[in-house]
């Protein structure tokens, strides 16, 4: 749940911190004093457009931040994120900043944290309900996400299934519309790699060609220097060889009478021995090495090959050999393009995949809608509603859909006897909102019923979803709200009496000039002061007596759940 929710120079706010606790909580005041202002500040922190006009006018920046209990849910996606806190003791704090230029900076648990990612955590933490809720219920898609979520269906693989047969078909169309130009080009191709295949270029072939053809056209010139090097080493008089050694020689006699010749020669000796090596050496490579103009003459018609074929196709010779892979792995995608048997046995697989998943997601719905329906209709008894029902309808669609086979509407009858209808034709505004009201109470009660409330959104937020609401139903409203603080956080903001009499906690937002400056407040109300603000929402000042006797009177019913109750 929300614990705590801290405002720094947001719109007409100066600095607020507000300590929340479980159960039913309303907000209260008179219009303007702000306080759906503490509502678009929550949203900010959850991630919500960042608009410069949220900072106060001669702040240089706005700043929100909201602690909530830790969702065991979302822990293990804070732990990949890297904003682990350590478990749900912990809690989890949000906080977001904007400046003046609309910048605006996020965190979560204290690290920097994206828009997207703070959207992200929202989804685990808060529902809001706005007073215009009810429009959602005229939206297809919406009401369809309404009845998927109380299926518990995740129509995301449905969804993967519909695009790989709507790319199947799309290949298929394209592969039959080019299917002349796919030919010639796989001709091309294909001409294309017989020529280079009878060369057959390997990898590293042509460094190695060049390499082979260096050697060979300059053999002659590599045998005389290699003969003179031996020649100079240890067969010409006097050699290097035989001067080393009569230079050890002339040392050794003399070496006696210092020591420190004894070095000299052992660095002559070395030498020696090198000397001997690098003759021994040259002596192979003459006996191995002969002119061979036959692999010369070879090797000159192969380079012309490769250089033919590189100028022929605008390439590096040291490219062949990738051209030719690449020009084989094109081919095989131009067979599997122009292949239409492998193409329709693609699209018939894909659609029957679809199919399958589509007529799983048909029984889901089917068995959702008979308990959803009844739900609302016993809440449509206590809002106002008497005799009413409400009728969640699937309709066969004449094209297959992204969403399956059928689309989903609601209808209602307003009263006893009448056939339901679609909702958006026969519901008044007043109906709508009260509608609005009944699903969201109903369906996050069954969600608990069924999952538990852990797997819930832990905190409700209705933004004066009862608009349009007023006498018996008020209080009707108020009750249900309260009942529902018993499985979720519930926070409204209200203009009701009967409502905000049903609240476990009550504040009241306030606005007031300070200097040439006018700026909202909120403050706990309990006893005269929660008195006194009830009796405002009655009747204001001029049946003060009156209103304060009858806020008395709201504040000591009781209220819990009377009749039959949304399960």
């Amino acid at each position: 749940m929300l614990r705590r929710l801290v405002l720094r120079d947001v719109a007409i706010v100066r600095e607020l911190d507000l300590e929340l606790s479980g159960g039913f909580t309303v907000l209260t005041g008179e219009t303007g004093a702000g306080k759906s202002i503490l509502i678009d500040a929550l949203q900010l922190a959850l991630g919500a457009r960042a608009e410069a006009a949220l900072v106060r006018e001669g702040a240089t920046r706005a700043e929100v931040s909201a602690e909530f209990d830790t969702p065991l849910a979302l822990l293990p996606w804070l732990d990949e994120a890297g904003f682990g806190g350590g478990g749900v003791a912990d809690g989890l704090l949000l906080r977001r900043s904007i400046d003046t230029q609309g910048k605006s900076r996020a965190w979560i648990n204290g690290s920097t944290a994206t828009v997207a990612q703070l959207r992200e955590a929202a989804e685990h933490l808060v529902d809001i309900h706005g007073q215009h809720a009810w429009q959602s219920l005229t939206r297809p898609a919406a009401v369809r996400d309404l009845l998927d979520t109380q299926a518990g269906l995740d129509t995301r693989p449905l969804a993967a299934a519909w695009q790989a047969w709507r790319q199947a078909l799309k290949a298929l169309d394209e592969a039959r519309a080019k299917r002349d130009t796919l030919e010639q080009e796989r001709e091309r191709l294909a001409w294309q790699i017989g020529e280079v295949e009878r060369l057959a270029p390997g990898a590293d072939e042509w460094e190695s060609l060049n390499a082979e053809h260096q050697r060979l056209a300059h053999g002659q010139a590599l045998l005389d220097g290699a003969r003179a090097a031996l020649d100079a080493l240890d067969e010409a008089e006097p050699s290097a060889a035989a001067l080393c050694a009569r230079a050890i020689d002339a040392l050794d006699d003399v070496q006696r009478y210092d020591g420190e010749l004894a070095s000299v020669i052992g660095v002559l000796r070395e030498a020696q021995a090198q000397l001997e090596d690098a003759a021994h050496t040259l002596n192979g490579y003459l006996g191995h090495r002969e002119p061979d103009p036959d692999r010369l003459a070879q090797l000159d018609a192969r380079l012309s090959s490769w250089v033919a074929l590189s100028r022929r196709y605008k390439r590096p010779p040291a490219e062949l050999a990738a051209l030719l892979s690449g020009w084989k792995e094109s081919l095989k995608a131009l067979d599997a393009a122009a292949d239409l048997d492998a193409l329709e046995r693609a699209v018939a697989s894909a659609e029957q995949a679809w199919r399958g998943l589509a007529q799983k997601a048909s029984k889901a719905r089917s068995k959702a809608t008979r308990p959803l329906s009844a739900a609302v209709t016993q809440a449509m008894q206590l809002l106002g509603m008497a005799g009413g029902s409400f009728e969640v309808a699937l309709l066969p669609q004449d094209e297959p859909a992204a969403w399956g086979l059928e689309s989903v509407e609601l209808r209602v009858a307003g009263h006893a006897g009448s056939t339901p209808r679609p909702l958006a034709k026969v519901a008044s505004g007043g109906e709508l909102s009260r509608l609005a009201l009944a699903i969201a109470v109903t369906t996050h009660r069954a969600g608990a019923a069924d999952a538990g409330a852990a797997a819930q959104v832990p905190t409700l937020i209705f933004d004066e979803i009862d608009a349009g609401v007023g006498g018996t139903v008020a209080d009707s409203v108020g009750r249900l709200m309260k009942q529902l603080g018993r499985h979720a956080q519930v926070m409204a903001v209200t203009h009701l009496a009967q409502v905000a009499a049903c609240a476990d906690q009550h504040f009241v937002v306030s606005k007031s000039l300070h200097g040439r400056q006018t700026l909202s407040d909120i403050h706990a109300a309990s006893g005269e002061a929660r008195v006194a603000e009830i009796a405002r929402m009655l009747g204001g000042e001029r049946l003060a007596g009156t209103s304060r006797a009858h806020a008395q009177a709201l504040l000591d019913a009781p209220h819990e759940e009377k009749g039959s109750s949304p399960r």
